[in-house]
């Protein structure tokens, strides 16, 4: 039997018993009610409702403290003998490369096809309510996790849910904590199998095989499919051996690459096309609230900028706390701070750059696909936009594909890493048995789709969106003393004064 047949006989195995699953998962958690003409999902009003609350809950600490947030990234308020491994910097970059991805290329395309060009208005607007939230969960992660004895840190909301929900709720809460924990540790790692690394893995060949001269090309084999697995899996597995620091280390590096790169891609558009820049900002406010063939008009494009961007950017999910968890910190909220600037630098910055691109380009793509129902290609859209000016940019969104999936499968592995040393122990065999099985859905990647467990691995992520966010508002009074601790230890570093480190100021426990 040949690689081909075997790799097919195994995905049509594994779609067929859990095609039924999957289905039923996603009709629970994406369930959408009929509201003006359009659907709306309770998953997405849920995420956004949290980013209105939680705005309102910190006075808008998203703008008010966005100046403080940078200069924290800076390092101008470290202090030294802060337990952590990584930096400020380097925490951010670990958690963004969890977040920037094929949705920022695709998604967006995907965003401004069905819901116009004002969907990109709205896909801002949930960015910024998503800083909000991200600073929310993010202190919290900060705030409950725990230092080990060789000096590595674990966080996330399986350490914070039960920790937190135990102090103030006592013996109840600590019931209730657990079994959330279990729960989102369990949605964290399936997802971090299949959506953070298979999914990742298996598109970046896809787009590496279409540049290569499609499945008659140099690798459009299977033999070419294999070799790319391996060879990324190798790569995954030297870096995530190294723990959060080696990850950490490669995404200071990849992420300001990656982005750098297509940032200045889609300047090159934009500048080329500078005249229609004012046109193309017009019909987006325009399109935000008077959108042409939009299905559910001004509230139908609301959904859909907003589903884009809080599928995006993950605020309230809880999967990036367990990366800014790791920081080198003595006050919680000052990392919360830094983790605002994520859902600005990933949907924001990142995905108004790629709208504004086809917007301004106007591919021949774009239109047609406005025109058609169904499932539109949102990766040709983005990269037909770049082709009206640089024909070549295929070969460069080929690079910057690569460099999203490799950053993201670095980061879900180590979010993967924590939720199972929770599950099944922090020992060296633990450990070693989730490496090794974790490079090996790498390779995978390449050769499988397994495309009904990819959905299912996206309706488990959004599922742990409802336990986290509950939790959240059970723990804003938390946060909020969190807060005003470190705006005071700020107040007092900018008056010269040198405040004695308050042993409290970092709840964490120690475990061996």
């Amino acid at each position: 039997m040949s690689l081909d047949s075997m790799t097919k006989s195994v995905d049509e195995a594994v779609s067929g018993f859990f095609e039924p699953i999957a289905t039923w998962l996603g009709e629970v958690v994406f369930y959408a009610v009929p509201v003006g003409g359009t659907e709306v999902p309770l998953i997405v009003a849920w995420l956004v409702v949290a980013g209105l609350v939680f705005t309102a809950w910190f006075g808008f600490v998203q703008l008010r403290k966005f100046r403080l947030a940078i200069d924290v990234v800076r390092g101008k308020y470290d202090e030294k003998g802060s337990a952590g491994e990584v930096n400020h910097f380097q925490a951010l970059t670990a958690a963004v490369s969890g977040t920037v991805g094929l949705g920022n290329i695709a998604g967006v395309a995907v965003a401004v096809s069905i819901g116009g060009p004002g969907a990109t208005f709205w896909m801002i607007l949930c960015g910024l309510l998503g800083m909000a939230t991200k600073f929310v969960e993010v202190t919290l992660g900060v705030k409950y996790r725990e230092v080990h004895a060789d000096g590595t840190v674990s966080g996330g909301p399986m350490h914070y849910l039960p920790k937190g929900l135990t102090d103030r709720f006592g013996k109840n809460g600590k019931t209730l904590g657990k079994i959330l924990a279990v729960l989102a540790s369990i949605m964290i790692l399936f997802f971090g199998l299949f959506g953070g690394n298979l999914f990742q893995v298996n598109q970046s060949y896809a787009q590496l095989v279409s540049v290569t001269g499609g499945e008659s090309g140099m690798m459009g084999s299977s033999a070419g499919a294999l070799f790319f697995g391996i060879l990324i899996a190798a790569l995954v597995g030297i870096v995530l051996l190294g723990g959060i620091r080696s990850i950490a280390s490669v995404t200071s590096r990849l992420v300001p690459a990656m982005a750098g790169i297509y940032i200045v891609a889609c300047l090159i558009v934009i500048l080329v096309n500078v005249s229609a820049v004012p046109s193309a900002i017009g019909t987006i406010i325009e399109g935000a609230f008077n959108p042409e063939g939009v299905a559910g008009g001004v509230l139908g494009a609301l959904i859909i900028g907003f589903k884009r961007a809080a599928f995006s950017n993950e605020a309230g999910l809880g999967s990036a706390p367990i990366a800014h968890s790791a920081v080198k910190t003595k006050h919680p909220a000052s990392e919360g701070l830094v983790a605002l600037l994520e859902p600005f630098i990933d949907t924001v910055v990142i995905c108004t750059m790629t709208a504004l691109t086809i917007v301004v380009a106007n591919p021949a793509s774009w239109a047609e696909a406005r025109e058609q129902e169904g499932s539109i290609g949102g990766v040709t859209i983005t990269s037909d936009a770049f082709a009206t000016v640089l024909p070549w940019f295929p070969y460069i969104l080929t690079i910057a594909v690569m460099l999203f999936a490799i950053s993201t499968v670095l980061t879900w592995g180590y979010y993967g890493l924590k939720a199972w040393t929770y599950l099944f122990g922090r020992s060296k065999a633990s450990e070693t048995v989730y490496k090794v099985l974790y490079t090996l859905f790498a390779v995978a990647g390449s050769l499988l789709t397994l495309q009904t467990l990819i959905d299912m691995a996206d309706a488990v992520l959004f599922m742990l969106a409802v336990i986290n966010i509950i939790g959240l508002y059970l723990l804003a009074p938390v946060v909020k003393r969190e807060l005003n601790s470190f705006l005071e230890f700020v107040r007092a570093r900018k008056a010269g004064e040198s405040p004695e480190d308050d042993e409290d100021a970092e709840s964490v426990k120690t475990s061996v």
